[in-house]
């Protein structure tokens, strides 16, 4: 998932402050920087345009990146992207264009990055993107990993709050299944479940769910997003070990949550929800 904010070391402090662990400040060639909330398998990426001046002009058949999130940033903050993993980037780059949902190319990069120790490593990605035109305000986009030895690190992935996984993430639409055919082939996964107040997509990695705007406020007490332009990607679903502590951490650190649906929410923080719910390891 991908956290577009204005400040990024605000951003990180108020991360902090809701007990996850958060790394350093990493530039992009594009213009972009980002702060990493490392889970197992799973990241939230925490992203703002600090060097608007590199953003590169657009170019054919390529998603620009850094152009997207400084749009998205004109209008608000929150999540701007929502990341598959993938075995091949140039495979689902095909895919997406044979399916008529993405005619990007693949895109490579390299970054250097800091092992626990301090040290530098290089970590390097390649990423597949597609398009709903039906949520233009989301970025949808596969991440394979080159160097995977350099980049997760269980020390990274222990948070005071005691979340250890992600459950799922909560995309927010007029009409729900106006998008289940992009998801399908996204995904890749025909078997979506659909309901009245949505649908649900299974992962891997936990459940993609696409709610209508009444659907979320029932589900968890809170406003949704403006869906005007198109679907937004609202929240995200974490799995605690230890309830107790993340309340206790929450109060310490001036950060407000409401019990709904069987776990803690917080926010919006920074156009985000942040949905915690029991079942996590306590690590």
């Amino acid at each position: 998932m991908v956290h577009a904010v204005r400040d990024l070391d605000a951003a990180a402090d108020m991360y902090r402050r809701l007990g996850f662990t958060v790394g350093a400040r990493n530039a992009h060639p594009w213009g972009t920087h980002n702060r990493i909330v490392q889970f197992s398998g799973f990241f939230i990426e925490l992203l703002t345009v600090a060097e608007p001046e590199k953003i590169p002009p657009p170019e054919p058949h390529v998603f620009s990146f850094g152009a997207f999130q400084r749009e998205f940033l004109a209008r608000g903050e929150g999540f701007s992207g929502l990341v598959l993993e993938s075995g091949g980037a140039a495979q689902d780059a095909e895919g997406f264009r044979a399916a008529g949902i993405g005619a990007f190319d693949p895109f490579h990069f390299e970054r250097e990055a800091r092992s626990p120790d301090g040290s530098r490593v290089t970590v390097g990605f390649s990423l597949a993107f597609a398009a709903d035109p039906k949520a233009p305000d989301i970025s949808f986009f596969t991440c394979e990993q080159h160097h995977p030895e350099n980049f997760w690190n269980p020390q990274f992935q222990r948070h005071a709050n005691t979340a250890s996984e992600i459950a799922g993430a909560v995309l927010v639409a007029k009409n729900p299944t106006d998008h289940h055919i992009f998801l399908s082939v996204f995904v890749g996964e025909r078997d979506l479940q659909v309901s009245s107040g949505g649908m649900t997509v299974r992962t891997p990695r936990g459940a993609i769910q696409v709610r209508n705007p009444a659907g979320f406020s029932n589900d968890y007490g809170i406003e949704p997003p403006d869906v005007s332009r198109g679907a937004r990607l609202a929240a995200i679903r974490l799995r605690v070990g230890d309830g107790a502590m993340l309340r206790e951490l929450l109060g310490r650190g001036g950060i407000e949550a409401a019990e709904q649906a069987g776990g803690l929410i917080v926010g919006p923080v920074r156009g985000a929800v942040l949905i915690f719910e029991p079942g996590g390891s306590r690590r």
